[in-house]
């Protein structure tokens, strides 16, 4: 089995949900190993996620743009990086429906600018440095399943939907042509839906869940019967890890929770876990038209990286949901001061103005 140990780590998005939550897993699992986050904050990206490691000395936070060629650069240099786990994008179908280009700009520029760096820093130079280049992507870039259909493997076809799916499937065919033509080493994951911590609240659970708190309309896109296969945030880094020590330079793997269920239905079971708390939250749920494009559903099969490199998600949905509600209610000033006005007004504009 292929072994990489990596020594010194450049994170990009690293201060958006589930990069943050890959630093602050990182440094709990290595906490002697230096890690960089770059991160160009913009309104996903919050250094408020990497506060309370903020004075791990071994953590260095640079603001910046993966599009920065030099600084990514300087950044490969002056840190030795040998391992760049890549998760900076823009990342939610209905923002990629209103502005697109900005989609474009990140996930399929901005990782160009990162592989022609890591080119340059691992390959052009001869330094001989082993390395790694692990792009994070996700399941959309395969499209839609019908009821029947078999889960996304490794082999299926890409067929996206979306601006987001696709500039996510410009990128991953970007890392895979950087691998087969000049031999970078370079591997890929596409996941699931992930929850947990420190995830913006234009994204289902946490929507749910602070509207509940908020007493707020709760709104539901279509039946709400559109079906997700849900993996916990902290399960998905712990199979990046996985793939950063011993998955083979060239390949792809799905990470999964092994929780399908429809939108609905995680509405409802979140409802249900805070009706003590907040009695007659189901009251709040409200139907609005439906996204152009919605796919139907998800489903992951993870059998590659189960049978490969012997991982497996540890958490089951009810384990992943009680902890990822606790975290919202004991973290309400987190949420609260990232929904700012912009926030208000993209809300507006992708659900109220869709009854």
């Amino acid at each position: 089995m292929t072994q990489h140990v990596p020594k010194n780590i450049l994170v990009t998005g690293g201060a958006g949900f589930i990069g943050a939550n890959f630093v602050h897993y990182y440094f709990s699992r290595y906490p002697g190993r230096p890690v960089v986050v770059l991160d160009a904050l913009t309104y996903a990206g919050n250094y408020a996620n990497l506060q309370p490691i903020s004075e791990h000395p071994g953590l260095t936070f640079v603001h910046g743009d993966i599009r920065d060629d030099d600084l990514v650069l300087s950044l490969l240099k002056e840190h030795k990086i040998d391992t760049i786990v890549h998760f900076a994008a823009e990342s939610h179908v209905d923002r990629s429906i209103h502005g697109p280009d900005a989609f474009i700009d990140t996930n399929v520029v901005g990782t160009h600018a990162l592989l022609k760096a890591a080119k340059v820093r691992w390959l052009d130079t001869g330094t001989g440095m082993a390395h790694r280049f692990h792009h994070v992507s996700t399941d959309e870039v395969y499209g839609t399943l019908g009821p029947e259909d078999p889960p996304f493997s490794e082999e299926t076809p890409y067929r996206p939907n979306s601006p987001y799916a696709a500039s996510k499937a410009g990128s991953d065919h970007l890392v895979r042509a950087y691998h087969e033509t000049y031999g970078l080493q370079t591997t890929i994951s596409n996941c699931s839906n992930n929850y947990g911590p420190y995830q913006f609240p234009e994204k289902l659970i946490p929507l749910v869940i602070s509207r509940i708190m908020d007493s707020g309309e709760i709104p539901v896109y279509g039946d709400g019967r559109q079906i997700r296969d849900w993996l916990y945030v902290d399960d998905h880094n712990a199979g990046i890890d996985v793939i950063l020590n011993s998955g083979i330079p060239g390949e792809t793997y799905n990470i999964g929770g092994n929780n399908q269920t429809t939108n609905i239905d995680i509405i409802h079971h979140i409802c249900d876990c805070l009706e003590d708390r907040y009695p007659g939250a189901r009251s709040l749920i409200t139907h609005v038209t439906d996204r152009p494009g919605h796919d139907r559903r998800y489903a992951i099969n993870a059998d590659k990286i189960r049978r490969e490199l012997d991982f497996s998600p540890q958490h089951n949905f009810n384990a992943g949901i009680r902890k990822t509600i606790e975290w919202y209610l004991a973290n309400e000033s987190w949420w609260r001061k990232v929904m700012d006005g912009s926030y208000r007004e993209w809300v507006r504009a992708n659900y109220e103005q869709r009854r």
